[in-house]
């Protein structure tokens, strides 16, 4: 069996801050940004949960080089912190630390909440060390009410607003499998696909039959024409979504076939004074493919 190097030390260590070398310059306007405020939040709340990654430290000037941690280690020192926990890496490669994490998704995030709910933290505590109201707080701790699980099961690794499943606890159980399908298959889980495939629902398919007012300038007829259009263009989706591979590998055959053509000085000359029309629509052709690919 091949062993494994430990990329970093198995524990933390203090780390004085003065003693932090910074691998990047932070750029302008970060402290107005969301995620700022929002880490900000939580460690005055909170104090520290992740320790920031370092390199060994080095012998000459005595000090580590920052890995990942810059947010943090600029709000430690805003906040006048002297020490803090440090991950040592075991080497001196070019890590790249944020590719070799999976971030925390929408329904990981859900159940964190709920854990630190069960274990009496208070709404109010949660919003303010997510730097988040209220309200959001309760939604994602009711996030997956009303969805079944084998919808929940598809959006697990996935990061999504809380209103998808606003959307999707309206429809009955096959419709939500149906609809995260759709959506991940497009790279698209948004509010506004969710709220468009919920208004190409049929009545049959929703928890409650009663569809909201529409604008009266919609008949009824129009209505039922969106729906079979809806319908007919998920199916086409999944056709299409079948042959991409094939069709990708044709265009890129096509495209380097037009592309010697034209670069051919006596098929190109040809082309200009016989077929102008052709060799327009190929340079077209070859820009546009090249754009795609």
């Amino acid at each position: 069996m091949t062993s494994v190097a430990i990329g970093f030390l198995p524990k933390p260590i203090l780390v004085a801050v003065g003693n932090i070398l910074p691998s990047r310059k932070m750029t302008f306007g970060l402290a107005e940004t969301r995620k700022y405020k929002q880490i900000r939040a939580s460690i005055e709340e909170v104090d520290v949960i992740e320790p920031l990654s370092v390199t060994a430290l080095d012998r000459r000037s005595g000090q580590h080089m920052l890995l990942d941690g810059h947010i943090r280690l600029m709000i430690l020192k805003e906040l006048g912190r002297p020490e803090v926990p440090c991950l040592v890496a075991t080497d001196d490669e070019s890590y790249t630390y944020n590719n070799r994490i999976n971030r925390l998704s929408t329904i990981q995030e859900h159940f964190m909440i709920c854990r630190a709910a069960e274990r009496g933290l208070s709404t109010e505590r949660l919003a303010k060390a997510l730097c988040v109201e209220p309200d959001l707080i309760v939604k994602t701790m009711n996030l997956l009410v009303g969805i079944c699980p084998e919808a929940a099961d598809l959006l697990k690794d996935r990061q999504f607003s809380v209103e998808v499943c606003a959307a999707l606890r309206r429809m009955k159980p096959n419709r939500q499998i149906e609809s995260v399908e759709l959506m991940i298959s497009a790279n698209n889980v948004t509010v506004g696909y969710a709220r468009s495939l919920l208004a190409g629902t049929p009545p049959e398919w929703l928890v409650n039959p009663k569809k909201p007012p529409r604008p009266r300038s919609v008949s009824q007829e129009q209505i039922g024409r969106m729906q079979r259009e809806m319908t007919n263009l998920q199916d086409q989706y999944k056709i299409a979504e079948q042959t991409y591979g094939e069709d990708t590998l044709n265009l890129v055959l096509a495209r380097g076939y037009i592309m010697k053509l034209i670069d051919n000085k006596h098929v190109r000359r040809y082309l200009e004074l016989n077929e102008p029309a052709v060799l327009e629509q190929f340079v077209e052709l070859a820009k546009a493919a090249s754009a795609e690919i």
